[in-house]
């Protein structure tokens, strides 16, 4: 009985440190959270951009940055744009750059362009990586930028084309355009549009009849070139094109000219070079064809005696028909003489003769 009454009279005790101890982990929870996010929890309430105690421990155990969330919404929510802590944690998960994505979407309401947060979100995504930022997406929608063509990167001061008459025109536009925010995300970058823009100046100036023709209005470069629709499928839209500076560069086509004479100049050499080399060939043929011929001959006039010997032993041939033949042979020989001797051989005998 003693020892039951003296149980009784322990548990209040127990229970009262219990109740301590759980009173203490309490303060104790209480004291961390209010460490962490006391601060950060006053800020956004006052600031009418209200954050739960639950979205925060979420944020700190997620390892995003409990401050960068919650000011970016203070941002958002105080220019009048209704963005979560959810939707910006989502986009740090993500690799996006919130407080630029925040400060885009504060940009563009207030100059009234219709940009929606995904959207944002998208277009930082986008340009990760690239030195671009989306709020520079959303200050060049509304301040203009000029790009000049040629890039100067390119090395090349003009863009050089050649009118209908040859001759070389130098040219330098300079495109403002802004940035189109709904094609922003997969359209074509500066690059294109200077190589389209480019295109367009090489293809009105090697369309003119003549030079002077694109001196006298050089504006008609940029109205043709404005007209095509350069700024298709890409991430900007062009306001206008303006020449600023025309010169006329060498006339390549009297050059053109010079050097395909050269070429003909050069084939028709070697085109009578091969006629050349066709007649001394020939020429060798013939020769080669007279001395075979002179060898027949030679031939021929070898038989002769074995003729004459056999038509002595057969006697067709006599003694007197043999001696006439051989006057006939000195007679037509002494005549081959004179007549390869010429006539100053001949006057020079006979001037011999009379002395």
């Amino acid at each position: 009985m003693n020892m039951i009454l003296a149980q009784s009279d322990g548990f209040p005790i127990k229970l009262s440190l219990i109740i301590y101890g759980i009173g203490a982990l309490v303060l104790l929870v209480a004291g961390i959270l209010i460490i962490n996010f006391g601060m950060i929890y006053i800020r956004a309430l006052f600031s009418g951009a209200k954050v739960t105690v639950t979205e925060l421990i979420a944020l700190r155990l997620r390892g995003i940055p409990v401050a960068l969330i919650v000011d970016g919404r203070i941002t958002a929510v105080k220019s009048g744009l209704p963005i979560s802590i959810d939707e910006l944690s989502t986009h740090f998960l993500a690799g996006g750059n919130v407080q630029m994505v925040v400060l885009a979407l504060v940009a563009a309401k207030k100059a009234g362009i219709n940009l929606v947060f995904d959207r944002a979100c998208a277009i930082d995504l986008a340009t990760k990586g690239t030195g671009k930022t989306v709020l520079e997406a959303v200050k060049t929608s509304v301040n203009p930028k000029v790009i000049d063509c040629p890039a100067p990167a390119s090395g090349k001061s003009t863009i050089d084309a050649v009118a209908k008459d040859g001759i070389v025109i130098k040219a330098k536009a300079r495109v403002t355009v802004r940035t189109n925010l709904d094609r922003f995300v997969g359209g074509a970058t500066e690059e294109t549009i200077i190589a389209r823009v480019g295109e367009g100046i090489v293809s009105t100036i090697g369309s003119s009849e003549t030079y002077k023709a694109v001196l006298e209005n050089p504006d008609r470069i940029s109205k043709t070139v404005l007209g095509k629709a350069l700024d298709s499928n890409t991430a900007f839209e062009i306001l206008s094109i303006d020449i600023a500076d025309v010169d006329v560069g060498g006339n390549v086509g009297a050059k053109l000219q010079a050097e395909q004479a050269e070429a003909n100049k050069l084939i028709a050499q070697a085109q009578a070079e091969v006629r050349r080399a066709a007649a001394v060939a020939t020429e060798q043929e013939m020769v080669a064809r007279v001395s075979e011929m002179r060898a027949r001959v030679v031939e021929a006039e070898a038989q002769i005696p074995i003729a004459i010997a056999r038509a002595f032993d057969k006697g067709h041939l006599g003694v007197m028909d043999y001696y006439r033949l051989k006057n006939i042979q000195a007679d037509t020989t002494m005549r081959e003489n004179i007549g390869s001797e010429g006539p100053d051989a001949s006057s020079s005998g006979a001037q011999a003769a009379k002395k």
